[in-house]
């Protein structure tokens, strides 16, 4: 969201809308300063030669520039100021750039001095790129929010509203952030010029990707519109644009840089690992959801994060065109947002010769299968111990790399995020010193804790005043990492879902009454079994206490802590216990469905945490990789 806080997963990465970053006046100074040179070598009748915006220093425009220093020097020596370099005194980013496209009409008027005259229109040239045309393709997204309130199930937190970027992609569309439209109940939209402000709704929300596609019914606000084009992948040091309405102003603004580098990046709005393109082009709250330019007007990409460290200035991300068309194409095949896929395996890279050997891996090359999900398809086809050396006939190197463009290599699934929910792979492995060939359907992964609740609004349950409710990552941010405590914490981290559908679900709180008495200090602890039955998820436990005839209600909980009630006692003390703290059901409507049990998730829940197939040490060591 444009202008509002918001917390990330990733304390290294920032979406970029949320608290204010750090202005980089580094930066700001030598762009500026190169930018003069420019404006003051195109002035100079003797020294009219075209510049390329984003190129390097090379020797021919460094000589251009000893000679225009020269000049700038000697004129200051005289008591003169230069009429060609304009002051930057309060000037924001924006209005540096646009100054850098003046027309030579305009150019004569700076050289006779500061003066101006009122009749004459103070607008740029035909030329200029404020009068581009795919800047007007570009729109302020108003979005108003109503969050969840996970602690309180029941009820949504105070709304606040926040401002973003947008722009028109044809058909009546237009794409932003998926975190600048987050659990919204209102969004607008306004044309760059205009003053009336349109409704807008949203047809899809990528939360992997951090994309969200709107649209906008009104005819009016389309009149005289021009979607933008997409470019193509941009290549290193190409020139970059961003573009949008960030904090300062309620203009459009312009900065730029150049592409610094391109690889597969963390998202923070979804916690997932995409090809992104890192930029030195200033990134401010607010510009979330604009576009990025390439140098002939073409999108390459969606500013979405920036990376806030002491140890690092001006590094901006930007969705590219590669990862825009994977949403908009997930979106016309299935009319709704299905996700990108995972192979669901952990993997270990082969640079120790000696483990390639004893892998029977003759050449170097190939990862080896460390886990697999028990909820992924590969669950079927892969076993600990295999090498995958090929995807799709692609070799994969013994980093987990494989080739990108020419010169190039990025790590393995980047290659699975190029498919699309049940598409089906191809993988070479090595079991046991044989070669072979396998098939794999690629499925989007499941979490055991999602990082987002679909639907908006979490699921809960209260008996006798034990407010049950899954666990998931906006809960513990909501309550915070100390209270929920280190057990649940390395669950939700390292634990993988058996079977679809399983949940933890945990005791959020107990609201006090006379038949819960000895019980009214627990609070996020999870509950394993319900009269001797291991619990799956939320809706199983409601199915349990629901066709439960005994006389007691014993619910299990972690190091055997038990909490007994009379059955009879519970149903008639519930309805007083909502009564007296204003809850409207004793169940979210979800609950309210019939619950249809799958012959899939069967099995016994095993709730011991030491078998969690992933270890704190697996993430963190840097030869282990999620595909």
């Amino acid at each position: 969201m444009a202008m509002a806080a918001a917390s990330c997963s990733f304390s290294m990465f920032t979406l970029s809308d949320a608290s204010p970053i750090p202005y980089f006046g580094c930066h700001y100074t030598w762009r500026t300063f190169y930018s003069d040179l420019i404006r003051v070598n195109k002035a100079m009748p003797s020294k009219r030669r075209a510049i390329k915006r984003g190129s390097s220093f090379n020797r021919e425009i460094s000589e251009e520039m000893k000679d225009v220093s020269r000049q700038k020097l000697s004129g200051r020596s005289k008591g003169k100021r230069s009429s060609s370099l304009p002051d930057r005194g309060g000037m924001e980013m924006g209005q540096t750039q646009s100054t850098a496209f003046k027309s030579p009409d305009m150019r004569r008027k700076d050289k006779k001095g500061f003066g101006y005259d009122p009749k004459e229109p103070q607008v740029s040239g035909s030329g200029s790129l404020q009068d581009a045309t795919f800047l007007n393709a570009v729109v302020k997204v108003y979005c108003t929010h109503t969050a969840p309130d996970y602690s309180l199930p029941w009820q949504k937190q105070r709304q606040y509203t926040s401002t973003g970027s947008g722009f028109m992609i044809g058909d009546g569309k237009l794409l932003t952030n998926a975190h600048c439209v987050e659990h919204d109940t209102q969004v607008k939209v306004k044309r760059r010029g205009d003053d009336t402000k349109f409704v807008a709704k949203v047809l899809a929300r990528g939360v992997e990707c951090d994309i969200a596609l709107l649209s906008v019914e009104s005819e009016e606000f389309w009149k005289g519109a021009e979607p933008l084009c997409f470019g193509r992948l941009p290549c290193l040091q190409d020139a970059v644009t961003v573009v949008g309405y960030p904090l300062g102003g309620d203009t459009i603004s312009v900065t730029k840089g150049v592409v610094s580098r391109i690889e597969v990046t963390s998202y923070a709005h979804g916690s997932s690992d995409l090809l992104g393109i890192q930029i030195d082009a200033a990134i401010n709250p607010g510009n979330s959801g604009g576009p990025a330019f390439n140098d002939v007007g073409e999108c390459i990409g969606v500013a979405f994060q920036v990376y806030r460290s002491e140890d690092a200035e001006n590094i901006g991300y930007v969705i590219p065109t590669t990862v825009i068309s994977h949403f908009l194409e997930d979106y016309e095949r299935n009319g709704k947002y299905t996700g990108f896929p995972c192979l669901g395996v952990l993997l270990q890279k082969l640079e120790n010769s000696a483990l390639r050997a004893c892998l029977k891996v003759q050449s170097n090359e190939g990862v080896l299968v460390r886990r697999v999900e028990p909820t992924s398809a590969a669950n079927n086809v892969l076993k600990e111990g295999d090498v995958i050396v090929s995807f799709d006939d692609v070799r994969v190197g013994c980093e987990g790399t494989v080739p990108f463009r020419s010169t190039e290599r990025i790590v393995f699934h980047y290659l699975i995020s190029q498919k699309f929910a049940g598409d089906v792979a191809e993988l070479g492995i090595i079991r046991k010193g044989t070669s072979m060939k396998v098939q794999i359907a690629l499925n989007p992964r499941v979490h055991l804790v999602p990082y987002h609740i679909e639907g908006g609004q979490p699921s809960y349950l209260i008996i006798a005043g034990l407010v049950f409710t899954p666990l998931s990552e906006p809960l513990i941010d909501e309550e915070r990492e100390d209270t929920i405590g280190l057990k649940l914490l390395v669950k939700a981290r390292y634990s993988l879902a058996k079977f679809k559908g399983e949940q933890i679900v945990i005791l959020s709180q107990v609201l006090a009454n006379e038949v819960n008495i000895g019980y009214e200090e627990m609070g996020n602890q999870q509950v394993l079994k319900f009269n001797g039955t291991p619990i799956k998820n939320i809706r199983h436990l409601a199915y349990l206490v629901d066709s439960c005839k005994d006389k007691y209600l014993v619910f299990e909980f972690e190091d055997n802590f038990l909490a007994v009630f009379v059955r009879e006692a519970v149903s008639s003390t519930t309805p007083r216990i909502l009564k007296d703290y204003g809850i409207p059901s004793e169940r979210s409507s979800d609950l309210l469905e019939p619950y249809l049990d799958s012959s899939e998730c069967d099995q016994i829940i095993n709730h011991d945490i030491c078998d969690s197939p992933v270890s704190n040490s697996e993430i963190g060591f840097d030869g282990l990789l999620w595909a």
